[in-house]
Parts: C-alpha cells; sequence; structure tokens
C-alpha cells in the first residue's frame, strides 16, 4: 500500500480507501462488511469513511460493529464520517451549530468511538452562514470529537471564504475536500481547485472513481441483475447515466476504453481507478464494493499505475475527449 499526506498536514492515509456509501445496509450486513474491511485492512488500507447519512446511520452501526469485532488498533484506523443530513426532524439537516454538535455525538455513538480523525461537512449549506459552521467544526475539534474537518463538494469559493474566516479568527481551517472525480467527471478537481493545493494545502479524498460503475463495463450489454443500477432507490441514477443522451455517449467511451484495458492486460475498474491515483492532488481514492473480490480486484489498481504510462495517458485521453480548459492566456 502507499501512503499520502492529506494534503498539508502529517497525517498519512492510504492511497485507497474503503468507503460504505450505498452496500452497507442496502447490499451488505455486517458479516459481509467485516470480511470486506478485512481484506482491506489486510491490504494496507487504514481510511475508512462513512456519513450519518448513509442508510440513515446503519451504516455507520454496521462500520463500528465491524471495527469491535475485528480489534484494531484505534491509532492503526483513519476514521471519517459526514453530517448534513441526520434525520426529518427540524433541525437534523444543515451545517447548524446544533446540529453539527449533536450529528456528531450520534455519529460517534452509533461508530463506537470517541472520536473521527476526518468530519466533513457532507455538502454546503444555503442556510447557515460559513461563518456558524467553521465555529461548529472548530469546536468538535476543541472538544476531541475530531482531528480535522473537511468538506464535500464545496465550490473553490466556499472553501476559500471558510478558510479565510478561519484564519481570521484563529480557528482551525478546512484541511480536506471530497469530490466526485473520476475519467468524466473532472472540471472540480482538476481546475477549479488548483490554486486551493498551493494555496491552503488542500487534500482530496475523491468519491465515485468508477462513476458509479459506469467505469467497470459491467453496464456495457445491459444491467446485471443486483448490481446498482438495479436497485429500485437508484432508479435516478439508472436513468442519469444510461437514458440520457450524455449517458449513452459516456457508455459508448467505456465500451472504447474496454480495449486499452484489454492490452495493458488489466481491468477496467484496476484502470480507471489507477487513473485516479496518477493524479497528484489526489491524496486517497474511496473504494466500495459490494463482496470480497471486489475489494480485492480494486486493492490491485495500486499495482497497475506505472502501465498507464505517458503513451496510455494520451490514448485514454483522446478517447475521453473532455479534458478541462486551461485558464484562457490572454497574451496570445
Amino acid at each position: 500500500m502507499e501512503y499520502r499526506f492529506l494534503g498539508r498536514s502529517g497525517l498519512k492515509v492510504s492511497a485507497l480507501s474503503f468507503g460504505s456509501w450505498v452496500t452497507f445496509g442496502e447490499q451488505v450486513d455486517t458479516d459481509l462488511a467485516y470480511d470486506q474491511m478485512k481484506t482491506a485492512y489486510d491490504a494496507g488500507v487504514n481510511f475508512f469513511d462513512n456519513a450519518e447519512g448513509y442508510e440513515n446511520g446503519v451504516s455507520e452501526t454496521i462500520m463500528g460493529e465491524v471495527i469491535q469485532k475485528a480489534g484494531w488498533k484505534r491509532s492503526d484506523l483513519v476514521l471519517s464520517t459526514k453530517i448534513f443530513w441526520g434525520g426529518d426532524g427540524p433541525n437534523d439537516q444543515g451545517l447548524s451549530f446544533k446540529h453539527i454538535k449533536e450529528g456528531t455525538e450520534a455519529s460517534l455513538k452509533r461508530m463506537q468511538t470517541s472520536y473521527v480523525d476526518l468530519l466533513f461537512c457532507h455538502r454546503p449549506d444555503v442556510f447557515t452562514p460559513i461563518e456558524e459552521t467553521v465555529w461548529a467544526m472548530d469546536q468538535m475539534i476543541r472538544e476531541g470529537k475530531a482531528l480535522y474537518w473537511g468538506t464535500s463538494e464545496w465550490s473553490a469559493d466556499q472553501i476559500r471564504k471558510a478558510y479565510d474566516f478561519a484564519r481570521q479568527e484563529h480557528l482551525r481551517p478546512p484541511l480536506m475536500e471530497q469530490p466526485q472525480y473520476n475519467m468524466f467527471h473532472r472540471d472540480r478537481v482538476e481546475r477549479e481547485y488548483m490554486s486551493l493545493y498551493e494555496d491552503i494545502g488542500l487534500g482530496t479524498t475523491i468519491w465515485s472513481p468508477l462513476a458509479s460503475g459506469l467505469l467497470t463495463g459491467k453496464y456495457n450489454n445491459g444491467i446485471p441483475e443486483g448490481s446498482r443500477l438495479d436497485l429500485k432507490k437508484y432508479g435516478w441514477l439508472r436513468e442519469l447515466l444510461l437514458e440520457t443522451e450524455e449517458g449513452r455517449a459516456k457508455l459508448e467511451k467505456v465500451k472504447k476504453l474496454a480495449p486499452v484495458a484489454e492490452g495493458l492486460g488489466i481491468t477496467m475498474p484496476q484502470m480507471a481507478l489507477a487513473w485516479c491515483l496518477k493524479n497528484k492532488n489526489v491524496s486517497t481514492v474511496i473504494t466500495g464494493a459490494s463482496s470480497v473480490k471486489q475489494v480485492e480486484q480494486n486493492m490491485s489498481a495500486l499495482d497497475v499505475v506505472d502501465k498507464l504510462d505517458d503513451e496510455v495517458m494520451m490514448m485514454i485521453e483522446k478517447i475521453l475527449d473532455n479534458k478541462p480548459d486551461a485558464e484562457q492566456d490572454w497574451r496570445r
């Protein structure tokens, strides 16, 4: 396993990490979750990602039970949760001081831990001033309930505003962002955040590196039974990925990428994960799985990164044809 510093901090996270979104509580019970997490842990994974909104907290409960059963040293783990969607009550959602405090404490109880290493604001909250959220996240760190805090799917401007306010008030600034990043979703990580990597030392814990399974190639000939897109609750995702003109265009690109992977003697998931790992601004790639075999396959992506040399990356780029535009050079 390779370990990378999380942004401008001294914390190291495994380049490949393990997340429970979609699967825990939906497709994966505690016994299977144990086998998956142990497989990941044995491969060197130290970062395990979760959120209060995943299956209404069931995902956190399962992960907490697995960690207790495994008996792993807490200091060997980097655990996270994300706060925003905590329930149906008037103060159970968003990033108010009240919900951040109560949501964090509820998450810790479900995960059976006294603190998380990483605490994320799961989405920006248009109704709560960023200043209030920064104060709340700083307080969670002061109370020892979190060690670092960050954001998920915030704009560069929102992150910068939170960072500047924290510095002004001598509070702990955000360290990391959890954005979607894959071959089809690139602009935010490759363009919008560019100044933040150097200026504030932003780390990234990217999600959906396989584009919700599209980049595995398993949807090239239809929707396999039991797959994510076969689940009723993800009908919106099925429509977005496979039943729109944009989705069908992506699927055609996946079909063109398949021979590239085959020529390298690797699988499509390995190539898609390795492609993400090639980006030096990616601190860790969060992987998910519905089986132990998938975990094993995901972990093997580290072994093929070197196969994606400049020539191969150019081949992939030509097929994707979606590289974010560089800043306009008005001198030319």
